[in-house]
């Protein structure tokens, strides 16, 4: 369970300031006359010492709320917080939601807390889920100084000591597609991954590598950022257009990227499956649709939300966190990556 280490205090950062206890409150507050100059130098101090008024979730943790926050991290770096044809954070949200009522909770929805315009209210809950943390996340840091319990959906691989946890089963998924392309004549694959640090982008990787190395291959490694969607799948297919050797499978770990790759492939003449075999590591409107339909992994994120749920419920009960394996993922197969 998430032991609470020290934070700043009211009164340290109205020394650091040089200011009153009263002046530190009415100016984070926004109450009282405060002159600006003086409510800027507070507001920089306050940030430097890493405090927070917190007087709502402070003055009611040591009772039940009956309230879990949900943080999806990937959406604070997408354009909207409902890409389009994404539905992965509809259906984890949805399912968290009922699990966190069958378990006596509501649910909380929040975007990145770490931010200055988050209100202190926004910290008043029982435990934070938090979903594909990257390496070192400063959102961990702050509960963690908080106090509050957290569980997260992916490792967070910059705390090698970090074990409240559960995460798809990457190296088998990873290594499942792999073969599939393998088996429909796939001589050389190549992986077009995201950029964000966080636990599926780099143990998918790792995994590819660890695939290549064993059969002699030199890994081919292209990346995209998640926010371009379909045009950074077409950024990579013109990546691929320009090389003498190119792959004849990619393994693209978002459904959007694949369908972008697939779209200009297919304007210079080479098609899907017959030139290129195409697996997307995250099923999706546009795999779904894309003709031909695009092979994906369902990351089934209604039983992730549900084991989420049920480990963070269980750590608020007193039980200690443990790093666990909650899906190993569906792979659908379609017409992008068979041969006949």
């Amino acid at each position: 369970m998430t032991q609470r280490i020290g934070r700043s205090t009211i009164r340290e950062v109205a020394r650091e300031a040089g200011v009153s206890v009263t002046t530190v409150s009415h100016a984070l507050s926004g109450k009282g006359i405060v002159a600006e100059s003086t409510r800027a130098r507070v507001i920089d101090t306050a940030r430097r010492l890493r405090y927070r008024p917190n007087a709502v979730a402070s003055g009611l943790r040591s009772n039940r709320l009956g309230i879990l926050a949900l943080v999806l991290r990937p959406l604070d770096t997408l354009e909207s917080f409902q890409p389009e044809g994404v539905d992965y954070f509809l259906r984890f949200a949805g399912a968290a939601s009922l699990s966190a009522l069958e378990h006596g909770y509501g649910l909380m929805l929040l975007s990145d807390p770490t931010l200055p315009e988050t209100p202190s209210v926004a910290l008043a809950a029982d435990g934070f889920i938090i979903t594909e943390p990257v390496e070192n996340d400063p959102v961990i840091d702050l509960l963690q100084t908080e106090g509050i319990p957290l569980l997260t959906v992916g490792k967070d691989l910059g705390r090698p000591s970090y074990d409240a946890w559960i995460e798809p089963n990457t190296a088998k998924i990873t290594r499942q597609v792999l073969h599939h392309l393998e088996e429909n004549g796939a001589r050389r694959v190549a992986i077009a991954v995201g950029t964000d640090r966080n636990s599926w982008n780099i143990s998918s990787e790792a995994s590819y590598r660890e695939w290549c190395s064993e059969r002699g291959q030199e890994p081919l490694i292209l990346a995209q950022r998640e926010t371009s969607g379909t045009a950074g799948g077409r950024a990579i297919g013109e990546e691929l257009l320009g090389m003498a050797d190119r792959p004849d499978a990619v393994y693209c770990l978002t459904g959007r990227h694949a369908a972008g790759l697939m779209a200009r492939l297919a304007e210079s003449g080479v098609g899907t499956p017959d030139d290129m075999l195409l697996v997307a590591g995250s099923d999706s409107e546009q795999t779904r649709n894309s003709v031909p339909p695009i092979s994906a992994v369902d990351l089934e994120p209604e039983v992730l939300a549900r084991a989420a749920v049920a480990a963070l419920v269980k750590q608020l009960g007193g039980e200690p966190a443990s790093g666990q394996a909650g899906t190993d993922g569906r792979f659908i197969i379609r017409g992008s990556s068979t041969r006949l």
